[in-house]
């Protein structure tokens, strides 16, 4: 009997940030639109679930993630393979499918490469592996959208001051979010390396792959706990998994929430989409996570399971 994950599902994760500051861009401050709109990338959100995966499943391979030699340095894309693998695969013209089929088989031997794919470019095995999860930028579907700065000073001085007599430590200045909840919508199809599975003869993704995700996308921001993503919490998944045969295509669930200013979150608008008869036939179940003590959901679909987070 195959553990083969086959069924399609679309979904949200909704990450919450007080006084913090979720995904940077190169200046240190939260990411904005034009239109000032704060945002994240959907590569924040697969971080958070490759660093779940790799503090906690130690006997599964997380192949994009950095990693470093014993000289202290990252390594680069050969190393890590030749780490995780053993000796790299002999290329020349003769053997050249042979060894692509080699690395191919072994990359699916890692969880985030059957969950997100990946792009393996090296001479003789070029290969561009189309994930299975796709995620969308997260945008803040709260009211407010409050971005600001404070001075931070460390304990030494600047040692490109070439005053002798200079008295003046380092300072600095760190950019928060006063409060966000940045919305992902998520798709699952793992037709997206149906291809790439056969050619090797792989399962592709397991069911036991995707309970793993949903706990990393329960827990993975969270357990993120570092100095500059204090405050950064998982709050809420929404998962809607269709039937195996369904065919239905759902339109991104990232405008269709919203956060007042009573910090509830209102998920009427998936609620109607979701209980239309042309669209409720289609779906196998709807599971829904957060932490029903201390979050606020309205309108919440129907016959949807509820779950706390953890």
């Amino acid at each position: 009997m195959s553990n083969s994950f086959t069924n399609r599902v679309f979904g949200c994760v909704i990450i919450k940030a007080i006084n913090a500051n979720y995904n940077a861009d190169f200046t240190h401050q939260p990411r904005t639109l034009s239109d000032g709109t704060v945002y994240a990338t959907d590569k924040a959100l697969k971080y958070t679930v490759r660093n779940y995966l790799n503090k906690n499943f130690g006997n599964e391979k997380v192949f994009y993630f950095k990693s470093v030699n014993d000289d202290m340095q990252p390594r680069d894309l050969k190393q890590n393979y030749v780490n995780h693998f053993g000796e790299f695969p002999k290329v020349d013209k003769k053997e050249a499918v042979k060894a692509r089929k080699i690395v191919l088989e072994n990359l699916l031997k890692c969880i985030d490469v059957r969950l997100f794919g990946g792009t393996f470019a090296e001479e003789g095995a070029n290969l561009s592996l189309h994930g299975t999860v796709q995620f969308t930028h997260g945008l803040n579907r709260f009211v407010e959208g409050i971005i600001y700065s404070e001075q931070i000073s460390s304990p030494f001085r600047n040692s490109n001051d070439k005053s002798t007599d200079s008295m003046q430590t380092t300072l600095g200045t760190q950019f928060k979010l006063k409060e966000g909840h940045y919305v992902h919508h998520l798709s699952v199809n793992p037709r997206n390396l149906e291809e790439m599975n056969k050619v090797v003869n792989s399962d592709g993704v397991t069911k036991s792959d995707i309970a793993i995700l949903k706990e990393a996308l329960r827990n993975g921001a969270t357990f993120y706990d570092s100095s500059s993503k204090a405050g950064v919490e998982n709050e809420l998944l929404l998962w809607v998994q269709l039937k195996e045969s369904s065919k239905l295509v759902l339109p991104s669930f990232v405008e269709l929430i919203s956060v007042n200013e009573n910090k509830e979150i209102d998920l009427g608008k998936i609620s109607s989409l979701l209980s239309a008869e042309h669209i409720k036939k289609e779906i196998d179940t709807v599971e829904l996570y957060y932490n029903q003590t201390i979050t606020q959901v309205i309108n919440e679909p129907e016959n949807a399971q509820l779950f706390d987070l953890c």
